[in-house]
């Protein structure tokens, strides 16, 4: 196990600290994180390769699969080391036709929470993320949140997070309870949170961005492609070394099915982006308006 993961660590509450290189279990799932992993045996020797690379944030929710990929987790890794820690969303449900519709009453919350304690074999959740779902305003995650909020004071959550939200949402939850993460869409095309990520930095607020080649035109995709073969290095590698340089309390998540792809992605922290490097990237962003 490594003792120092490129990136380090940052910490979030008394109860969270986690390496700033974590992992999403999102693609152990089959097509659309819907059924079984197309390697159930290369599933299970992923995620025990990141915890022997030392990662110590794993993301997951049982709503993919659903069900199986905590499932998996428990098999692969309980019982859990002392310092990992399991962040797990709650807010959809999954339907037979692979979608993702929205899971935010009282008592599907209440499940959701009770599901992902029972099939990954813990008594408290280290960190529930709220996943919004079709709305932006901040009237919408008070209920919900509120919840949750209950169910952290029950002892069943340690943190809480929000999802896919706007800022006025992440101040609304704030009013409610402590907030220790925002988990939206976010690279370095797709900078429509660029205000959002400064704040979360200024509060001391983990920023945890999904999709991290998600949304880029050709042209994009040619210049970082450029600064990759500059560097030696993969698009993909990149895209996440540009995301830790962006912001001190960004936290990436890559999700793979694969052990190289494991660690291509921790590797991408150790790599640093001149100027030059980080002009042409930055230009990304400006290319897309």
């Amino acid at each position: 196990m490594s003792d120092v993961l490129p990136g380090g660590t940052l910490r979030l509450s008394e109860t969270l600290t986690v390496t700033r290189v974590g992992f999403g279990a999102l693609q152990l799932a089959g097509p659309m994180a819907y059924g079984p992993p197309r390697d159930r045996e290369e599933a299970v020797a992923v995620l025990r390769a990141v915890a022997e690379a030392g990662v110590t944030h794993l993301d997951t929710s049982d709503y993919y699969g659903p069900h199986l990929v905590n499932g998996l987790i428990r098999e692969a890794l309980h019982p859990f080391r002392e310092d990992l820690r399991i962040a797990t969303k709650v807010g959809a449900r999954r339907t037979l036709d692979r979608g993702w519709p929205a899971a935010l009453s009282r008592p599907e919350l209440v499940r959701a929470v009770h599901d992902n304690l029972d099939h990954l074999g813990l008594e408290v959740l280290d960190l529930v993320n709220l996943r919004m779902t079709d709305t932006l305003a901040a009237e919408d995650v008070v209920e919900p949140f509120t919840v949750l909020a209950e169910l952290r004071e029950q002892g069943l959550i340690r943190n809480l997070g929000v999802s896919n939200v706007s800022a006025e949402q992440v101040r609304a939850a704030r009013q409610i309870a402590p907030v220790v993460a925002v988990q939206n869409h976010y690279n370095v095309a797709h900078r429509g949170d660029d205000a959002l990520v400064d704040w979360c930095a200024e509060q001391g607020i983990a920023f945890v961005p999904f999709w991290p080649l998600g949304g880029f035109r050709p042209l994009q995709a040619q210049a970082l492609d450029q600064v990759a073969d500059e560097l030696g290095a993969t698009p993909r590698q990149i895209a996440l070394a540009w995301l830790l340089h962006r912001s001190p309390t960004m936290l990436l998540i890559p999700g793979t099915s694969t052990r190289a792809h494991l660690a291509q992605n921790i590797d991408a922290a150790a790599i640093r982006l001149p100027e030059r490097a980080l002009r042409t990237l930055d230009a990304i962003a400006a290319a897309a308006h």
